[in-house]
């Protein structure tokens, strides 16, 4: 049994990044899809896909990496935990390095990014920061 299943999955990137997998598998979840679809709208990831593996279904992050081979994701970093979750409102959240990264939010709207919510004015769960 996996406590946090989000933490896990930003550890995988974490591990593939660094050692230039053009690809990462882990199980999926309704919360993994939409981190992967606002990684993939921010411009980290370039696709993902669901496959149907048995016994689970996988989700499938096509990472990118820039022409020289530089990383596009340098650091990916759990904010909120099982433990202490860490909740903020439209107003409190700031641009992550002038702008140049995003924070990852898990509202009723869905999983968006710091932009979409600050734009839409909503707040949530903080579940990660991308630079």
């Amino acid at each position: 049994m996996m406590t946090d299943p989000i933490a896990d999955m930003l550890t995988r990137i974490r591990n593939a990044v660094r050692v230039e997998h053009p690809h990462v598998e882990m199980p999926t979840s309704k919360v993994k899809r939409g981190l992967a679809d606002v990684l993939k709208r921010e411009g980290y990831i370039w696709d993902w896909v669901e496959t149907d593996d048995y016994p689970v279904k996988q989700i499938r992050l096509e990472l990118k990496y820039g022409p020289s081979g530089e990383r596009v994701i340098q650091h990916i970093k759990r904010v909120s935990k099982p433990g202490r979750r860490i909740y903020s409102k439209s107003t409190d959240l700031r641009p992550i390095l002038n702008g140049m990264g995003i924070t990852v939010i898990s509202t009723s709207n869905g999983v968006i990014s710091d932009r979409e919510a600050r734009q839409k004015k909503i707040g949530g769960e903080v579940l990660c920061e991308v630079w």
